[in-house]
């Protein structure tokens, strides 16, 4: 296959190395036309294409320009390639098996399609998987990927119970947990389950009083958790209700708990060896899930909230703990600010459990919890420039906007600007600052500059999760 590369003069020597590590593979002409690729026009392609017959041509995916005119003239399919020229490696190894896109540039092009590959293969390898048992359908244990359970504590307090219940099945979790605290009464948990009457997917009551699971029996799906205080009052009533239970140990063994759960006519029973927090027997405490005649439960939650360290990462190590012990529901939580977006994590963390079997580690599965860290970090070429100056500090005075202040704030997934009592909204920076471009809410360069630095802080503060404070710290 012959194939036009045209580069820039910048970006050339880079380009030129990544078509030499495929030329066994493939005739690679590389084209210099400029200083920056992404200046390539349709003109200059449609000269090049006409000196030599090409299969197809390959352009930066950062140019502008459309190349439908020269690819319908000259016959000569025109591709993105990749934003970044070091990313072309990648890119120049799929060829042959992957079509790229005439639109998108490879980089976006190819994550999409991968994340596509392994959604496919997920979904495949969950229909064909078996289970232990079903709850409302969702498969628990027995090949099945690992399920999510999110916990709301103290259900009875949440003025916005429902709306919470369906963003954690939104966010990907397969199990929702109910929590009622010493305070809650059986009327507190019959309130709760109604509210929830809409709702398709599996609920959990979390409490070890009788009085307040056997409340929950209408509804609940699964209970958290039962032992020898509360076995012989309620679980009978579980039994009779159909639904399953996490058993945990107690005064008496798991084992022991286990099996008093089954003669009670339990037949959907899922063991908690009760995983330990860092520093209090994490290590020792995954010893206990050796050996369980059913489907284990991993508390990942209480060792999240019990250690000051970012939660992706945290939640992908206790994934991947909780595959190698061979659990088949993982328990996570979102009870404060630093582990929100946990449920999340958290299923995007099982996710790549299930897509690691037959390989021998979790990476490039085309699903990864790289949130702030790269995979690969690009290497661009240096800046070409013949003088350089350093730059003088920003005078310490501020000089107002004659047009008055903006106050900018995000409130859920959007970012808001205010100005004189009109508010724009949107969830994309750009899109905020040029409609206050379009409304003439601003008149100075520094004012314009200034709020596009707030503004995408603000977006940033949108996408990781984070507080917004204006003119504060990011």
């Amino acid at each position: 296959m012959r194939i036009l590369l045209p580069t820039g003069s910048a970006t050339a020597e880079i380009v030129r190395a990544a078509a030499g590590r495929f030329c066994d593979r493939h005739e690679i002409d590389v084209a210099v036309t400029g200083e920056l690729a992404s200046f390539l026009t349709p003109g200059e392609l449609r000269r090049l294409l006409a000196a030599g017959a090409y299969d197809m041509a390959i352009v930066s995916g950062m140019c502008t320009a459309s190349f439908a005119d020269v690819e319908r003239e000259t016959g000569v399919p025109v591709y993105r390639g990749p934003r970044h020229a070091a990313d072309l490696p990648q890119v120049l190894a799929v060829l042959g098996r992957v079509t790229l896109s005439r639109t998108v540039p490879a980089d976006d092009f190819l994550a999409e399609t991968r994340r596509e590959e392994a959604s496919r293969r997920l979904a495949l390898r969950e229909a064909e998987a078996g289970a232990y048992f079903t709850l409302r359908g969702v498969k628990i244990g027995g090949g099945s990927r690992m399920k999510v359970l999110a916990e709301i504590m103290d259900a009875h307090r949440r003025e916005d119970l429902l709306a919470e219940v369906r963003r954690f099945f939104a966010d990907g979790a397969d199990i929702v947990d109910l929590g009622f605290g010493f305070d809650a009464t059986a009327d507190d948990v019959r309130r709760c389950f109604a509210a929830l009457s809409g709702v398709e997917g599996p609920l959990a009551v979390d409490t070890q009083d009788p009085i307040l699971i056997a409340a929950a029996m209408p509804r609940a799906d699964l209970v958290l958790s039962l032992h020898e205080g509360n076995i012989p009052a309620v679980g009978k009533t579980v039994a009779d209700a159909g639904a399953a239970a996490v058993v945990v140990p107690g005064e008496r063994t798991l084992a022991g708990n286990l099996a008093a759960a089954k003669e009670a006519g339990i037949s959907r029973l899922i063991a908690d060896p009760l995983l330990q927090p860092v520093g209090s027997g994490l290590v020792p405490s995954l010893a206990g899930f050796s050996g369980l005649p059913c489907p284990a439960f991993f508390g990942a939650g209480n060792v999240a909230e019990l250690l000051d360290a970012d939660s992706p990462g945290v939640n992908a190590l206790l994934a991947g703990m909780a595959h190698e012990v061979g659990a088949a529901v993982v328990f996570t939580s979102e009870h404060s600010d630093k582990t929100r977006g946990s449920v999340a994590e958290m299923r995007r963390a099982t996710e790549m459990m299930a897509l690691m079997a037959g390989r021998p580690y979790p990476k490039d599965l085309g699903l990864d919890l790289l949130l702030l860290k790269e995979k690969r970090r690009r290497r661009e070429p240096p800046l070409a420039y013949e003088s350089i100056m350093d730059a003088h500090p920003a005078p310490d005075e501020i000089v107002y906007d004659p047009l008055g202040c903006i106050r900018i704030g995000i409130e859920g997934d959007f970012i808001v600007a205010v100005h004189k009592g009109r508010a724009v909204r949107g969830r994309c920076w750009e899109d905020v600052f040029h409609t206050l471009l379009l409304q003439g809410s601003l008149s100075r360069l520094d004012h314009a500059a200034y709020l596009g630095k707030e503004l995408f802080k603000a977006e940033l503060a949108i996408r990781l999760g984070r507080g917004f404070e204006q003119d504060g710290p990011f």
